[in-house]
């Protein structure tokens, strides 16, 4: 198992874990009082809201991916347990499946 693939799955780890806080900590805030401020920090929660959700659903590929390498899955189809090229593995490395079976 490359080394490289294992950090950078740590850092990248680390890295949705310390956006999803920073967004809680934010919605944790006060809103304004003002009424015109409170129209576009509605707005903001919306965006907020969808990158906290994404942020969230790639932190669980990140950790079950994580998950594989301890397991020895790591690098396998989960579909048809067939071998993920490593191309497609260093552009997504929490992908689970194959490109055949992506589609």
């Amino acid at each position: 198992m490359n080394k490289d693939v294992i950090k950078n799955l740590h850092d990248k780890k680390a890295e949705l874990q310390q956006r999803i806080n920073a967004i809680a900590a934010d919605f944790k805030k006060g809103r304004s009082q003002d009424f015109s401020e409170q129209t576009s920090e509605s707005e903001n929660n919306e965006v907020l809201n969808e990158i906290h959700h994404e942020a969230k659903v790639e932190l669980r590929l990140v950790e079950q991916a994580i998950a594989r390498i301890e397991n020895n899955e790591y690098g396998f189809c989960q579909q048809c347990a067939e071998l993920i090229n490593p191309e497609r593995l260093n552009i997504l490395p929490y992908t689970d499946t194959c490109i055949n079976c992506a589609k």
